[in-house]
C-alpha cells in the first residue's frame, strides 16, 4: 500500500509499506483484523504473521485476519540501505568490538559508529528522512481504515509496546483492543533515557539464571558447589582481561561473552539449558580457563554467531529518528561509565546509540506527553524478570495511560504472551471480547528451565530483538 513520505504533504511523494494477511477462518463471526509488531525496531511484521499467522488465528478461534506489515524503511517497505552490500556490511564492524570495554576502544569505535548517519542517508530513497514510530502509527491508521476496520485491534511486542504507546497517544479514540507485551517505558526512549533500565534489566534477569541454575544443581551445567556467581564473575574477569583462544581460529573476546549472556535473556526456555545453552556456552568456556582444553571444541561449536539479515540498518534508521542522542565521544564516554556502574551488561546496551551521532531527528517524531485517554482500555503486559524490557516499563505504561490494566507474569523472558498459558489466556480474551483480567493479576512463573518439567512449557513467539 502506498501511504505519503512526508505527513506533512499528504499528497506529495509516497513510500509502500508491504503486508501479509492470514485470513479469519470463522468467517461468520470475523471480529476484523489483528494488526501485529514483533519488535526490533527493524522487526519483520510481514515475516512475523506469514511464520505465526495460523498459529494466533487458531488461539483466536480464527476470527480475526491476522495482518502484518513491514513498517517503513524495513524489510519489503522500501528499505533503508546503508550498505552496498553484505560484505561492506561486514568490514563496517572489522576492527571495532561488539562495545567498547577498554579505554582505547571508545574512540576507534565511536568514529566508527559515528559514520553510519552519513552512510545511510546517502541511500537513494528518502526513506531515512521519514523513519519515525509517529510515522508508523500514522501508516498503521490509514492501513485500519484500509482493511475496513472502525477501530483498531493490535497486538504488539517489545518496541512493538512503543508503537501501540504512540498510536494511543495519536489516536486515542481508535482503538478497539491494544496490547502492548514487554513494555518501554515511552518516556525514557524517546528521550534517550533508556539507559536508565538497560542499565540494570539484564542483570535482574541474568542473576535469575545464576540463581535458578544453582537451584537446579547438577542439572545446569554451569553450576559449581562454590556457587555459579562467583563462577561468572571469576569467567567475566578473566576474558576481560585476556580473550580466550578456543583454537581453530575461534576466540571468545569480553563484549562477545557478554552479548552471549544478553541474548540468552531473551527466551530461557530455549536459550539457557541443554546442550545449546547458555550455561553449557558459559561451562566450556570457562572450562578452558580453569585450565580444561577438553571443552574447547564445545565451546568453538557454541561460539558460532548467526548470519546478518539487514536488521541493523533499519533498528538505527527508526532510533536515530526517533531519539536525539548526544554527539560527542566525551558524553558517550560519561553514559557508558554510568550504564557500567549498572552492570556489566550496562555499556553493551548503551554505546551501539553512538550511530545516532551524526543523525538528525525526524522533524515528525513524537516525544510525548504520553499521558492520555483512550476510548477502550489498553492491556499492558510485563514480566517480573525480563532483561530487555524491564517490568518498571509496564508499570510506567499502566500510570500515562488512563484506564490500561495491567497484566503480570513472575516469571523470566522477554514477553509473556505464548510463554505463560495463564497470561496468554487473558490476552486472548481481551482481544476476542474485550473483557480485562481482575485488577492486579499475577500469573504464576513457569517451572525453573534447568529442571525436566520446562519442557511442560510453550514456546513463545518468535520476538524481534532490539540489536
Amino acid at each position: 500500500m502506498a501511504v505519503p513520505l512526508d505527513y506533512d504533504k499528504p499528497r506529495g511523494a509516497t513510500t509502500n509499506v508491504a503486508l501479509a494477511r492470514k485470513p479469519a477462518t470463522d468467517k461468520a463471526n470475523r471480529i476484523g483484523s489483528l494488526f501485529l509488531n514483533p519488535g526490533g525496531p527493524g522487526g519483520s511484521g510481514v515475516q512475523f504473521a506469514l511464520g505465526s499467522g495460523n498459529r494466533l488465528s487458531t488461539q483466536l478461534g480464527g476470527r480475526f485476519d491476522i495482518v502484518g506489515f513491514d513498517p517503513r524503511g524495513i524489510g519489503a517497505s522500501d528499505p533503508i540501505h546503508c550498505f552496498d552490500s553484505e560484505d561492506d556490511l561486514n568490514q563496517f564492524f572489522e576492527g571495532v568490538p561488539a562495545f567498547p570495554y577498554k579505554a582505547a576502544q571508545e574512540r576507534p569505535y565511536f568514529d566508527r559508529y559515528r559514520s553510519l548517519g552519513p552512510e545511510c542517508r546517502d541511500d537513494e530513497r528518502a526513506i531515512s528522512a521519514h523513519m519515525s514510530t509517529a510515522d508508523v502509527a500514522r501508516d498503521m491508521d490509514l492501513l485500519r481504515r484500509a482493511v475496513g476496520d472502525k477501530k483498531l485491534s493490535y497486538l504488539g511486542f517489545s518496541y512493538g509496546s512503543y508503537l501501540g504507546a504512540t498510536y494511543a497517544n495519536l489516536f486515542p479514540n481508535n482503538i478497539r483492543a491494544l496490547v502492548i507485551d514487554g513494555v518501554l517505558n515511552p518516556e525514557l526512549w524517546s528521550s534517550g533515557r533508556q539507559i536508565q533500565s538497560d542499565r540494570i534489566a539484564t542483570q535482574e534477569e541474568f542473576d535469575e539464571f545464576l540463581r535458578l541454575c544453582d537451584a537446579a544443581g547438577s542439572a545446569c551445567a554451569f553450576h559449581t558447589p562454590q556457587g555459579s556467581p562467583k563462577r561468572w564473575e571469576a569467567l567475566a574477569k578473566s576474558v576481560r582481561q585476556k580473550p580466550v583462544d578456543l583454537g581453530g581460529g575461534e576466540v571468545v573476546t569480553y563484549d562477545a561473552l557478554i552479548g552471549s549472556a544478553v541474548g540468552a535473556m531473551y527466551a530461557p526456555e530455549r536459550a539457557w539449558a541443554g546442550a545449546n545453552g547458555l550455561a553449557a556456552f558459559l561451562d566450556s568456556v570457562a572450562d578452558v580457563v580453569e585450565g580444561d582444553r577438553t571443552s574447547a571444541a564445545t565451546a568453538q561449536r557454541l561460539a558460532r554467531e548467526a548470519d546478518y539479515d539487514n536488521f541493523f540498518d533499519a533498528y538505527n534508521g527508526n532510533v536515530c529518528a526517533d531519539t536525539q542522542f548526544p554527539d560527542r565521544l566525551a558524553e558517550y564516554q560519561a553514559i557508558g561509565r554510568y550504564a557500567e556502574a549498572g552492570s556489566r551488561f550496562g555499556p553493551s546496551w548503551w554505546w551501539g546509540n553512538a550511530a545516532c551521532s551524526d543523525w538528525p531527528v525526524n522533524a515528525d517524531r513524537f516525544t510525548g506527553p504520553w499521558h492520555t485517554r483512550t476510548n477502550a482500555p489498553v492491556l499492558v503486559v510485563g514480566n517480573y524478570f525480563d532483561g530487555v524490557t524491564d517490568y518498571r516499563g509496564a508499570q510506567a505504561v499502566t500510570r500515562q495511560i488512563q484506564g490500561s490494566r495491567l497484566l503480570t507474569y513472575a516469571g523470566w523472558g522477554h514477553t509473556a504472551y505464548n510463554r505463560s498459558a495463564c497470561a496468554s489466556d487473558y490476552v486472548n480474551k481481551y482481544l476476542l471480547n474485550g473483557a480485562l483480567p481482575p485488577v492486579g493479576t499475577v500469573c504464576p512463573a513457569n517451572p525453573n528451565p534447568f529442571l525436566p518439567a520446562v519442557a511442560e512449557v510453550p514456546e513463545g513467539l518468535p520476538i524481534a530483538p532490539r540489536r
